[in-house]
C-alpha cells in the first residue's frame, strides 16, 4: 500500500520549495514527503529513519534522483551527526507511519493478530517484554501518561493476572485482555490508547520528538523552516511549548530557564502562525489518517541556538526510569 503523505499541501505551503535547497525529512517511510519534495524544486532530500525496512522503497528515489537524494538509517534526533553544516528544512511526520500499521508482523496494531513487537527499529525491547515483565505500578504510570487511559489501573490488574497464567506474546491476545478489563462501547476500540502508551514507551517517541526539534533548531540555517506533523496531543503539547519559548520572551525570567532574563531572551525561531494548521476537510474523507493531524511551524533566526535544559519533558510526560525486569 503506498503510503498517503498527511497534510502534503499545507507542508509544501510552509516549505516552499526551492531550487538548491536541502532539506531534511526527518520521517522517511515510505518517502510521501521526499518524492513531493523532489518533484517541486531540483532541492537535496537528506531522509532519515531508524526502521530498516524503508530500504527498498528509498532505493527507489534514489535511482529516480541519484545525487538529489540519500537516506540515512539514523534516529531524527541524531540529526546532528549528519555531518552537514546548515540545512534550510527539516520536516517531521510524528508518530507511526501506515506502512508499520499495515504490516501485521511489526504487531503496531490490534486489528492485526501478529507478534506484540512495536518496535520501529530491531533495538531496545518490544511491547511483549513491556506487559510481561514491567511492575503493575509501572504499567499503570505508561497507560496513565502516555496513553492519557482513565482505567489504567484496572487494565494493568488484568494484564498481571493473565501475564501468571501465561505470558502475552500477540496483539490479539493483549487487545482481549483489555477489552475484558474495560468492555467495549462506541466504534472506539477500547485497547487503542495502551496500545499507543506502549507504542511511545518502546520507541521512546516523545523523548525523540524533543531532542529531534531541539537538533533540528542547531542544524537549521537563518530563515530555515521547521515543519512538524502531529497526531495526538502529547506530541503537539511538546512541539508547541517548544516553539512557543524559542519565539516568546519570557514575562520575567523563566521558570525552567531561571538564568535567563527578558530582556536577554532572543527568539531562535518566528511564528507566523501561532494556532495549528489543520487538514482540508477534503483531505479527511479521502484519508482517515489525516482526522487527527495538526502542523505546527516556525522559521529560524539568525539568534544562538537554546543551550540550557528547559525542563520540558517531565512536564509533558517523560517516564525515563521504568525499565523491564531482569
Amino acid at each position: 500500500m503506498i503510503h498517503y503523505p498527511v497534510m502534503l499541501t499545507e507542508v509544501l505551503d510552509a516549505l516552499v520549495p526551492k531550487d538548491g535547497e536541502t532539506y531534511v525529512d526527518g520521517t522517511f517511510g515510505n518517502g510521501g514527503y521526499t518524492e513531493a519534495f523532489l518533484k517541486a524544486s531540483s532541492c537535496r532530500v537528506i531522509a532519515l529513519d531508524r526502521d530498516p525496512r524503508v530500504a527498498p522503497r528509498a532505493d527507489e528515489l534514489s535511482k529516480a534522483y541519484s545525487d538529489r537524494f540519500e537516506l540515512r538509517e539514523m534516529p531524527f534526533s541524531a540529526m546532528e551527526s549528519l555531518g552537514v553544516a546548515s540545512v534550510d528544512a527539516v520536516v517531521l511526520d510524528i508518530g507511526v507511519s501506515s506502512m508499520q500499521i499495515d504490516q501485521a508482523e511489526r504487531g503496531f496494531s490490534f486489528m492485526k493478530a501478529g507478534p506484540l513487537d512495536m518496535r520501529m527499529s530491531a533495538d531496545g525491547i518490544s511491547a511483549a517484554d513491556a506487559v510481561n515483565t514491567l511492575a503493575h505500578s509501572d504499567l499503570i504510570r505508561i497507560f496513565q501518561v502516555y496513553g492519557e487511559e482513565r482505567r489504567a489501573r484496572r487494565i494493568a490488574d488484568f494484564i498481571v493476572r493473565a501475564r501468571e497464567e501465561a505470558d502475552i506474546m500477540t496483539t490479539d491476545s493483549l487487545a482481549d485482555i483489555v477489552e475484558s478489563a474495560i468492555g467495549r462501547s462506541g466504534k472506539i476500540h477500547p485497547a487503542t490508547r495502551v496500545f499507543q502508551a506502549l507504542r511511545i514507551f518502546v520507541n521512546d517517541e516523545l523523548g525523540e520528538l524533543y531532542k529531534g526539534l531541539c537538533a533540528a533548531e542547531h542544524i537549521l540555517k537563518p530563515g530555515g523552516r521547521l515543519i512538524v506533523v502531529t497526531f495526538h496531543s502529547l506530541e503537539d503539547r511538546i512541539v508547541k511549548s517548544f516553539l512557543r519559548r524559542r519565539s516568546e520572551a519570557p514575562a520575567s525570567g523563566s521558570r525552567y530557564l531561571p538564568e535567563l532574563a527578558a530582556t536577554d531572551f532572543s527568539a531562535s525561531f518566528n511564528l507566523t502562525k501561532r494556532s495549528t494548521i489543520a487538514p482540508s476537510k477534503t483531505e479527511i474523507s479521502e484519508n482517515a489518517r489525516s482526522r487527527s493531524a495538526k502542523m505546527r511551524f516556525g522559521i529560524r533566526t539568525s539568534a544562538p541556538a537554546f543551550l540550557a535544559d528547559d525542563g520540558l519533558l517531565p512536564r509533558v510526560a517523560q517516564i525515563s526510569d521504568v525499565r523491564p525486569a531482569a
